[in-house]
Formats: C-alpha cells, sequence, structure tokens
C-alpha cells in the first residue's frame, strides 16, 4: 500500500575516504514507539534514505538491507547499549524531491537487543518507493521540526543524509542546512558515488565531486563526518561502521593517521548549486 507522503567506523573494512568537520511489551522484542516525555536517551537519529528515480530498484533494495542488517549486527547493538543511558531514538525516513517524504518507521525507542531486531524487521515490511528529483533542503527541512516534543531528549540530535545527487529542487541547501544547525542539530551524509560498467556515474544528476560537495554544502554541526560509498559491494560494511560512531558518540580522530581523514574547509570550495544549475541546464534543453 502506498504510504502517504507528509514530508570512520573502521575504514579497514570500507575502502573510502573519510570527511570529518570540526565542528508491545519488551519481553515480545517490539520497539516502543511513543516514550514519555523528554525520556534521555544517547542519541535522536534520523535515517534520511534517498529513493529518488536516480536509482534503480536494485539499488533501493541494497540500501533497505543494508540498514536491516546493521541493526540486526551485533557491534551496532552493543554500541547502543553501552551509550551513556545505553538506548537510542532513531526514525527511518525515505525522501527525493521537495514535497516527497516518507516516515517508514517513526521514532522508536531501542535499548535492547530485541528492540533493535524489532526495528530491523519493521524496515522490511514493505518495499521502498520511488520518486521524481533530489531535494536535500527538503528533506532537512521536513526533518528538523521532528526533534521537537518527540518524546525523547536526546545528548545529540542527528540527521543521516544518504543520496546520490545534489540538490536539484526546493530552496538552497545551504539556506536549509544553516537553519538546522541553529537548532543544535548535527548533519552526517553517505553520498553515493557509485559507477556503471562503463567508469561513469550511474544515473543522471550524479556529479564527480558529490563528496566535495557534501563535504562543503551538506553536512555540518558538532562531530559531523561524511562516508563516501564508491560501490554497492561497500555498503553494508559502511552503514554498519557509521552507525556504530553515531549510535555511540565516537567521532573520526583527525589525529589517528590510520584513518586518512580530510579535514573541511573553512570556505566551500564547491558549487552548492549545482543540482540547480544541472537541471535548469536540462529544462532549456528540453524546451528548445
Amino acid at each position: 500500500m502506498k504510504r502517504a507522503y507528509v514530508a570512520a567506523f573502521l575504514l579497514a573494512a570500507v575502502p573510502a575516504d573519510v570527511w570529518a568537520a570540526d565542528s508491545a511489551p519488551r519481553g515480545l522484542g517490539a520497539p516502543r514507539s511513543v516514550a514519555e516525555a523528554g525520556e534521555p536517551v544517547d542519541v535522536e537519529l534520523v535515517l534520511a534514505v534517498d529513493v529518488s528515480w536516480s536509482m534503480d530498484r536494485g539499488e533501493q533494495e541494497i540500501q533497505r538491507n543494508g540498514y536491516v542488517a546493521a541493526f540486526r549486527d551485533p557491534e551496532v547493538q552493543q554500541a547502543i547499549m553501552k551509550g551513556v543511558h545505553g538506548r537510542v531514538a532513531v526514525t527511518f525516513i525515505e525522501w527525493a524531491g521537495r514535497f516527497t517524504q516518507s516516515v517508514v518507521v517513526p521514532w522508536t525507542l531501542i535499548d535492547s537487543k530485541e528492540s533493535a531486531d524489532a526495528f530491523a524487521y519493521r524496515l522490511t515490511a514493505e518495499e521502498p518507493d520511488r520518486e521524481r528529483r533530489t531535494s536535500i533542503s527538503g528533506v532537512i527541512d521536513f526533518v528538523a521540526p521532528m526533534f521537537a516534543e518527540n518524546g525523547f531528549a536526546g545528548m545529540r540530535k542527528v540527521i543521516d543524509i544518504s543520496g546520490d545527487g545534489p540538490n536539484n529542487e526546493g530552496r538552497p541547501v545551504l539556506q536549509s542546512r544553516e537553519a538546522a544547525l541553529a537548532e543544535g542539530i548535527t548533519i552526517n551524509g553517505l553520498p553515493l558515488m557509485t559507477t556503471d560498467d562503463d567508469g561513469g556515474y550511474s544515473s543522471w544528476g550524479a556529479i564527480p565531486n558529490l563528496d566535495r560537495y557534501y563535504a562543503d554544502c551538506v553536512i555540518g554541526g558538532p562531530g559531523a563526518f561524511m562516508v563516501p560509498v564508491n560501490d554497492w559491494q561497500q555498503f553494508p560494511q559502511a552503514i554498519r561502521r557509521k552507525l556504530v560512531l553515531e549510535l555511540a558518540g565516537i567521532w573520526p580522530n583527525p589525529k589517528d593517521r590510520a584513518l586518512p581523514i580530510v579535514k573541511v574547509a573553512e570556505e566551500a570550495t564547491s558549487d552548492c548549486l549545482a543540482g540547480e544549475k544541472q537541471w535548469q541546464q536540462r529544462e532549456n534543453f528540453w524546451n528548445k
């Protein structure tokens, strides 16, 4: 049934660069979706996953299955339960264009193996939808208000955005990012830089420096970082390690020479309107 739309890690296991910024009853294993007001948790985490038409059904299934496997993974579950409070609040969102955001799993308390397994099970309940356009600003604007009055009081508030292209609809992404950062929200990224069999990027709208774009235009806030994925085979390990860092509050250490972490420049070096310009060129071509 179609849903109503309302809206590093251990790098040895992931052969991709890491960018870091400075700044039901529990006995049945069912997660609690509604908690008492202000219940303390280690982190309030929004997983915002791109389901635009630029990715085919197989790629979307890799994404969804990657998250399912991650929440069933003992390392991820241990990261949750070893936190200060031993519990986190997580919600799973799928997004595409400016007005196409869907809450797949609402805010859910995870504080045990059973509740983590139940969260993973809920992600298998239905297939991802596919929608037009790519609006990173739209998903940030949709998600940022969800932290207010969600029943949790997290030590950190984090939006984790995965996507395979730059913003090409909605307001400029820098405006949405700055508004979210002003609310004390950290934005992390998972730019999907996969290529086709000929070595080119696998979807229209992709740009060769998407990782740099995410570094300059998308991520931000205390401890913000991103994990570029260059091959879909990397995705399951990448998302598992990234979740360990986010859920446990362990951030990449720039002094660790074993991890090739690149510090984000204070001044942007990417064109944060690259996606909008690309879309306008497409429109101009078809309107000739």
